[in-house]
């Protein structure tokens, strides 16, 4: 009999420990799950909203080169108007390896002398890659084959354009023939030789300017 009731007693000890541990627990509990579930709610909150401005950004990105393409083509086509250069910042650049534009003027010029040299001179296949630099700067670099014809004679040059874009404006637009770097100081192994490329190819662009009256709109 005594032992039954130091088992009863040891029983409702124990009994009284698990019921204290598990009101812990369940206080715990109480306390513990609206903090994880706010900390949940907030963390997949912020990665949504990053990914929605990645997409957003990818989205901007595509929709620059969608617009500057339409005006590349008419450009490197020579069916250019004083509305395709709008897509070029006042102090944009210029630069192929015959001649480097300076402003949105010079950079008039060098493309209006197209149909003046050129039989027929267009972009006939191309892709476009780009990349984000910065907030609000892109670089974007078209692949791209380009057909002329002088003198009766059919030339395709392969090139790549390679765009710097700040703000939706080009500030500067090289085009590398054969997707070599353009020859500068930079580039060549003597600084003078590169030096002698620039001065050649500036040269090359005033007097492009000057006859092509000084990237002057043609008449509608």
């Amino acid at each position: 009999m005594l032992l039954n009731r130091l088992f009863i007693s040891l029983s409702l000890s124990r009994f009284e420990r698990l019921a204290k541990r598990l009101v812990s627990l369940s206080l715990f509990r109480d306390k513990i799950t609206p903090s994880l579930s706010r900390f949940i709610k907030q963390s997949t909150m912020a990665q949504m909203s990053a990914e929605s401005e990645h997409g957003t950004e990818q989205h901007q990105v595509r929709g620059v080169a969608e617009l500057l393409m339409p005006h590349l083509l008419n450009l490197y086509g020579s069916t250019a108007t004083a509305k395709d250069f709008e897509i070029y910042a006042p102090h944009a650049t210029f630069e192929d390896p015959l001649m480097r534009a300076h402003g949105v003027d010079q950079i008039k010029s060098a493309f209006y002398t197209l149909p003046k040299v050129f039989g027929e001179s267009r972009i006939v296949e191309y892709t476009v890659n780009e990349n984000v630099i910065a907030p609000g700067k892109v670089e974007i670099l078209i692949d791209n084959k380009q057909h002329y014809k002088v003198f009766g004679r059919d030339v395709d040059l392969t090139t790549q354009i390679r765009l710097h874009v700040e703000d939706g404006k080009v500030v500067r637009h090289e085009d590398w023939w054969d997707k070599k770097p353009l020859k500068n100081r930079d580039t060549v192994n003597v600084p003078f030789v590169g030096r002698a490329a620039e001065v050649t190819r500036r040269g090359s662009m005033l007097l492009t300017h000057a006859f092509m009256r000084f990237g002057k709109d043609p008449k509608p």
